[in-house]
């Protein structure tokens, strides 16, 4: 008896493809060039010539719910030894930025993000008014003589009124669109233990990036890809300490340029400027081996960029421009951040989130489903 395989082709899905970036797509005839030079792609996952095959037919939910497609690191090699431009990478990229607006928490957040190229505004725009608005009705934009003390305008209470439930947001978001993913990607499949078992496996590569090494034409990205990472991280623990030294050893604000605090402060805008510089320059030197940018991308890195540099001419500017004019910066510098926390489960930034969560599948998977 023959059995029957009932499929769901999507048109409004391969439109939705289409319009982040997968437009070549319907080019692909199945070669296979695309997996055959792909260093990370494996017998275990074979991509992205599958991933291709349900693009062109729109297979929504065989793609979307595919961890593969956080396998791929980005360094275009596919692309551009395509014989037929089919653009795989590009396709990839657009699926990964759909599947964040699929198991993003609240939706309309992930849809805002996802369409930033007529939301930016918004994004960009409404935190930095929120601040505004709120630092005027608080104390008028008092402010003193130079050197200004931001916290003299904006005391720590107001930072911690807005930043903590916004972390608290960005973190709940986050775990319950990952746990959205871990439920799809576990469909069919058996897994040699669970998610925390997965990442304790996963850890040394993530932090170090390892698999940049074995994606040969992508090896140069992995170093300002690391700066970015672990300057995050040192702003997070920067942030972290500073919270707890003035609220449980009464530590004085703002902090002298020697203290170990400051100087970790200082270290992660090191960080993140080299990581931010690196990603640019790669960009433009060879713009063929970073496929091709849309808003989605696009916003990500505009993001970080004014995030980093407003930062660093917020501290230099309390001593040597204007108090008005510091303050507006700093300012600035506050809607920014506030944008990285309410953005950060939906943007490109999501790619540590679920790129780490579908190398902690894999590394438990055991079973793959049924091709």
């Amino acid at each position: 008896m023959t059995s029957t395989v009932t499929i769901s082709p999507s048109r409004s899905f391969r439109a939705a493809l289409a319009s982040r970036g997968g437009e070549a797509v319907g080019r692909c005839f199945q070669c296979a060039t695309c997996s055959s030079v792909c260093d990370l792609s494996t017998e275990e996952s074979v991509f992205p010539r599958r991933q291709m095959l349900w693009a062109q037919w729109g297979l929504r939910e065989k793609l979307l719910n595919d961890p593969s497609i956080w396998l791929c690191h980005e360094c275009t090699d596919c692309s551009t030894r395509c014989p037929r431009d089919a653009r795989p990478s590009d396709m990839l990229k657009s699926a990964r930025s759909l599947m964040i607006e699929e198991f993003g928490a609240p939706r309309f957040m992930a849809r805002l993000v996802g369409n930033a190229a007529t939301t930016w505004p918004l994004l960009f725009g409404l935190p930095v008014v929120f601040w505004g608005l709120y630092i005027y009705l608080v104390n008028g934009f008092t402010v003193a003589t130079l050197p200004l003390a931001y916290n003299e305008v904006v005391p720590n209470w107001m930072i911690d009124s807005v930043f903590v439930p916004a972390a608290l947001f960005a973190v709940v978001a986050g775990i319950l669109g990952a746990r959205r993913a871990w439920a799809a990607w576990g469909v069919g499949v058996t897994r040699e233990g669970g998610v925390l078992q997965g990442l304790r496996a996963v850890a040394a590569d993530v932090l170090a990036h390892r698999r940049f090494s074995r994606c040969s034409v992508a090896k140069t990205r992995r170093w300002p890809h690391t700066f970015l990472m672990w300057g995050f991280v040192a702003a997070f623990v920067t942030t972290a300490s500073v919270a707890t030294g003035e609220y449980g050893f009464s530590m004085a604000l703002p902090m002298e340029q020697t203290n170990p605090i400051k100087i970790l402060g200082n270290l992660s805008a090191v960080l993140l400027t080299l990581g931010v510089l690196g990603l640019i320059s790669k960009r433009m030197s060879t713009p063929e081996l970073s496929g091709r940018s849309r808003a989605f991308d696009t916003f990500f890195m505009v993001l970080v960029v004014l995030l980093v540099f407003s930062g660093i001419a917020a501290e230099g500017a309390r001593f040597v421009l204007p108090a008005q004019v510091a303050l507006a910066i700093y300012v600035f510098h506050l809607g920014m951040v506030l944008a990285l926390f309410l953005t950060f489960p939906f943007s490109k930034f999501a790619h540590a989130l679920y790129r780490t969560l579908a190398l902690a599948h894999e590394s438990l998977t055991r079973t793959r489903r049924p091709q």
